[in-house]
């Protein structure tokens, strides 16, 4: 990001909810960024936070691996909010006692508020508002310089500040909904810190044509593009920056949906200020992938044959040294772990997918964003409805709904298939209700009956989730009525699927994908 935005840094100590503080707090006008625990206090000083979030984590901080950042941070003289193992941490820092706690506090529960000034201005004493236990340890005995705030009835420390300082703690999480005046906490932390609010998306978009221009100055670059809201978002942003210097490469792999070729060829045909150049790559890509089944192989030579098909298209167009792509943070939370202790749940395409070794250099405007960011960016730029309201779509396309090995046959299935799916659900008014909906064909047969006769044939998924940014989801309830219309058209009109089931499994556990 630009220098001169005012940013806020969050220590990831491995918690399943830091993502969320990141968003809560951009919500809040004021970027946010994501680091691994330990960064250390050079790169910290280099990013010039206003203020500092430490967030929870599995750990103890009395255990001998606990994780622990450089104790220089409270030394910057900046407001810092620990939350949950982040309040621990702190404690223990300033010479406090933290235990295992006789009674763990896992859920809702009731803050009772002891102070109404700073993290709690603009509420009432001895208020009683609902926020979101989660922990087994406790602070025993508190730091010198530090005082309660705020308790509840097992955590006579729930909230602690040491005032002199500008440092505070919170047992609870004040970024998930089940904190209901999360937000409120979290806006009072960022006017302590002296916030001008000046993140919103008209500012990252002024800020990011000058980036892009300053990095790619005359040079002609490469984007991979989709069809879909994010690759359409760099595509349309590096038009606004460097023109028709733009080219934007977009590669039918065989792994597209139904009349997905056509649909996009036909918007991006006229109106948008980038070269649209058609690469038909069919046979190239499912020739690489024929009897892979490995879900991980497969994104590997997706992501591998794309690059070489963007490096082959580079040295046709001429000196090119750019590629540049739609990656968003969930993409590389989810592909990484270099964010903090959080775990690898899978490689994307345009992350994890990509060769260690590229001659192209990556440039991704969007890559710390999160899709309803991306959203508001599109509207921005003047992005058609079809593309800004289109589900999201992976990068490997029908090779992660294909389960098993791929097939011109099981391709051909899956997209008559997910066509009627997105059909019905469009003809019920849930299209723009649903964050997902897709189809997934399984690697396995069912016995079915149709017109007296025994049949033995594939099963399809139907898949259909809400979410904010895809990093959290949960299933969504179609009508029995839509999905009876749903399997009755598949099992009738796609001759080599029997039986048809419904995913009602949220994120977590699952991951929204099922490869």
């Amino acid at each position: 990001m630009e220098k001169d935005f005012e940013k806020l840094l969050i220590l990831d100590f491995g918690s399943q909810y830091t993502q969320l503080i990141a968003r809560k707090i951009r919500e809040l006008n004021v970027y946010s960024e994501i680091v691994p625990y330990n960064i250390s206090i050079e790169k910290i000083k280099r990013f010039n936070p206003r203020g500092i979030i430490l967030s929870g984590g599995p750990k103890s901080v009395y255990s001998l691996d606990a994780y622990k950042p450089d104790p220089e941070i409270f030394n910057l003289g900046i407001p810092i909010l620990g939350i949950c193992y982040g309040l621990q941490l702190i404690s223990q820092h300033f010479g406090g006692l933290v235990l295992p706690s006789e009674k763990r506090e896992y859920g809702k529960t009731f803050l009772i508020i002891d102070d109404n000034r700073d993290l709690f201005k603009g509420f009432k004493l001895d208020d009683k508002i609902q926020v979101w236990m989660s922990h087994g340890d406790r602070v025993e005995h508190l730091p010198p310089g530090f005082e309660v705030i705020a308790h509840t009835k097992n955590s006579p420390f729930a909230t602690v500040a040491n005032k002199s300082r500008t440092v505070f703690g919170v047992q609870f999480h004040p970024e998930v909904s089940h904190t209901p005046q999360g937000k409120e906490i979290l806006n009072n932390f960022l006017e302590l810190c002296g916030f001008s609010r000046d993140w919103n998306m008209n500012s990252f978009v002024e800020t990011e044509i000058k980036k892009i221009r300053d990095t790619v100055g005359n040079n002609k670059i490469i984007c991979a593009l989709s069809g879909g809201i994010d690759s359409s978002v760099v595509a349309t942003l590096l038009g606004k920056a460097i023109g028709k210097n733009t080219k934007a490469v977009f590669i039918n792999n065989g792994l597209l949906r139904k009349g997905e070729v056509e649909e996009i060829l036909d918007t991006f045909k006229a109106g948008f200020n980038f070269d649209l150049i058609y690469v038909d790559a069919r046979k190239r890509f499912l020739t690489k992938l024929k009897n892979v089944d490995d879900p991980e192989e497969k994104r590997k030579i997706i992501g591998n044959e794309f690059i070489k098909i963007f490096e082959e298209k580079a040295k046709e167009l001429g000196d090119i040294k750019y590629l540049a792509q739609g990656t968003l943070y969930p993409d590389v939370i989810e592909s990484t772990s270099f964010k903090g202790p959080s775990a690898k749940i899978k490689s994307h395409h345009n992350v994890g997918g990509l060769p260690e070794k590229m001659k192209l250099q990556l440039i991704e405007p969007l890559r710390e964003l999160f899709k309803d960011e991306v959203r508001e960016i599109g509207k921005i730029l003047g992005i058609p409805k079809i593309i800004l309201e289109r589900h999201p779509f992976p990068g490997p396309g029908l090779a992660v709904r294909v389960l098993g090995d791929i097939t011109e046959v099981k391709l051909s299935l899956l997209r008559e298939a997910d066509a009627i799916i997105i059909d019905e659900i469009k003809k019920g008014g849930l299209y723009n209700k649903i964050w997902q909906a897709f189809g997934v064909l399984l690697p396995l047969k069912s016995v079915g009956v149709m017109g007296d006769e025994r049949t033995y044939e594939k099963v399809c998924v139907v898949r259909a989730v809400t979410s904010i940014d895809g990093m959290t989801a949960d299933w969504y309830k179609i009508p029995h009525e839509i999905l009876e219309r749903i399997s009755s058209r598949i099992t009738s009109e796609v001759n080599g699927i029997n039986r048809v089931v419904y995913d009602i499994t949220s994120k977590p556990p699952g991951t929204i994908e099922w490869e």
